[in-house]
């Protein structure tokens, strides 16, 4: 604002001084470098004051009175928004005055029966601040840009053209998401379902874009639109005004709305999850042989792998009934596709025509045997690996019997991790586990404390009155396994504190079977 003042006052006699013409460019100019509305600028410039600027002077409508009041009022109707607090204001009052919790004045009362939501919000900020232990509410960091990108639902494509992507990360963190570890971007053109999945060693910004232009630079044609989730490494002024600076046309799905991007969504377990596992992969060398991995992926899936593609879906009440195109390569799409030009079509022929589908399943299977010795290893005691060699020949021969060995993927092998128990080690208590269970033969409600006292009196170097809680313990479970074979065995009716049924009958007030015939009627 000081030099907005100033250059007002270099350019405001001049301005009132010129003709026409300079008044509109001396105008341009102003409106330029302050950002003022044309009009505004117009206002500033012909009305200025030369005097100093006058401090405006604000009348206070909602004293300290308000605020206490309003304080209770809040308190009463446990800590309600402002904007719910204030149909609940007339209500809640008389109940408070009836009961001697407020006493107002009819122009106190008038003021909070007037009050805006707006004004209780401002005077309600420290003492919501306060009652929430000294933390202030923390806005979304990129709400603001959230908001200025447009939401693309599943079916808001309408048949776009070849270039429209979705974008998602499938994130290698094994069992735990703490920390840094390294993450996948796939991309998936809902026209063709060519897809490009890039790795990222983490979740940047700097990187995203990075990944975004290698991914630019793999399809075979031109990218017009990328469709994000609500990821912050997305959702942020970096990536966004980047992907738009480009021409992109940027849209985002719903939030907790994953059938938005079910294109994408196939391809990450389709793609990532088969071939790469759920395991942990930290590191740069995991990246890059992560990205090794999809460098071949790339070729295989989009040139020789049929997909499906959805034609259309119908519900019927509760039913939905879905019908695909036949199965066919991307490629094949992208050929048939009359928005994609010549040249990159006869540049993707070409391309089909040079790869050898046999030749990349073997390049896929050694990239694997690479990755599969970086899973759960941590990147600093993981050392560079030596490329895999896979002999052509015997792989080929395989073939038709590498199903009897079951998964052969190197990444879903599970690391070796010793599971053979290691030797107990021998208690204090057992050199007098025999006598402790004589002991409790003869007596079964001997306690724990009775018991350590003899231990001490027979052995006073070695327990002591430390030793309370160990006795507890395996007197405890001593008790639990004699009880465990008595029940098992049948044996307790041989330990009951009586001579027979009969007896037993007649002692706890019940019948036995020997008097049952007794009973009249």
């Amino acid at each position: 604002m000081v030099t907005r003042t100033e250059l007002v006052e270099a350019l405001i006699e001049r301005y009132r001084s010129s003709c026409r013409l300079d008044k509109r460019r001396i105008l341009d100019e102003f409106v330029a470098v302050t950002g003022y509305h044309r009009k505004h600028a117009i206002r500033v410039l012909r009305h200025r004051e030369t005097g100093p600027p006058c401090a405006r002077q604000y009348v206070v409508q909602y004293g300290p009175e308000v605020r206490e009041a309003l304080v209770a009022l809040w308190e009463a109707s446990d800590r309600l928004c402002s904007k719910r607090l204030k149909p609940l204001i007339p209500i809640l009052l008389p109940a408070l005055e009836r009961h001697g919790r407020l006493d107002l004045s009819s122009e106190l009362r008038d003021k909070l029966l007037t009050v805006s939501a707006t004004t209780m919000d401002r005077l309600l900020s420290e003492v919501r601040v306060v009652a929430r232990g000294g933390q202030r509410r923390r806005a979304g960091m990129s709400s603001a840009v959230r908001r200025s990108v447009p939401v693309r639902t599943f079916g808001d494509w309408n048949d776009p053209l070849p270039g429209f992507v979705e974008v998602d990360f499938v994130a290698h963190s094994g069992s735990s998401s703490s920390g840094s570890f390294a993450q996948t971007m796939v991309l998936t053109d809902i026209a063709t379902g060519w897809t490009e999945c890039v790795p990222v060693r983490t979740r940047e910004s700097g990187l995203v874009i990075a990944a975004l232009k290698q991914a630019c630079s793999l399809f075979p044609f031109p990218l017009l639109g990328v469709d994000f989730d609500n990821d912050s490494a997305f959702m942020n002024e970096l990536v966004v005004c980047w992907c738009r600076a480009q021409g992109l046309e940027v849209t985002r799905s719903r939030a907790y709305r994953k059938n938005d991007q079910a294109w994408v969504e196939q391809k990450n377990g389709a793609i990532v999850r088969r071939l790469v596992g759920y395991g942990r992969l930290v590191g740069a060398d995991a990246t890059v042989a992560l990205g090794r991995l999809y460098g071949v992926v790339r070729l295989y899936g989009n040139l020789f792998q049929p997909s499906f593609k959805l034609r259309e879906k119908t519900r019927i009440g509760a039913r939905v009934i879905k019908r695909y195109h036949p199965p066919v390569p991307p490629i094949a799409r992208v050929l048939a596709h009359s928005g994609v030009a010549e040249a990159d079509k006869d540049r993707l022929q070409a391309m089909l025509e040079r790869e050898d589908p046999v030749m990349l399943f073997v390049g896929i299977r050694a990239a694997q045997e690479e990755l599969g010795k970086r899973v759960d290893r941590r990147g600093l005691n993981a050392g560079p690996e030596q490329p895999v060699a896979i002999d052509l020949g015997r792989f080929t021969a395989s073939l038709k019997t590498a199903w009897q060995a079951g998964e052969k993927r190197p990444t879903h092998r599970r690391p070796y991790r010793r599971t053979k128990p290691y030797p107990k080690r021998a208690t204090m208590l057992e050199p007098f586990e025999p006598q402790i269970r004589a002991w409790l033969e003869v007596d079964p409600a001997l306690s724990a404390t009775l018991v350590l006292q003899r231990l001490i009196s027979a052995d006073p170097s070695r327990f002591t009155e430390k030793s309370l809680r160990t006795v507890q313990m395996a007197v405890k479970a001593w008790r639990m396994e004699i009880a465990g074979q008595i029940i098992l065995d049948g044996d307790w009716m041989k330990r009951a504190p009586f001579s027979s049924p009969a007896a037993a009958g007649e002692e706890n007030g019940h019948l036995s079977a020997q008097n049952f015939g007794n009973i009249p009627g």
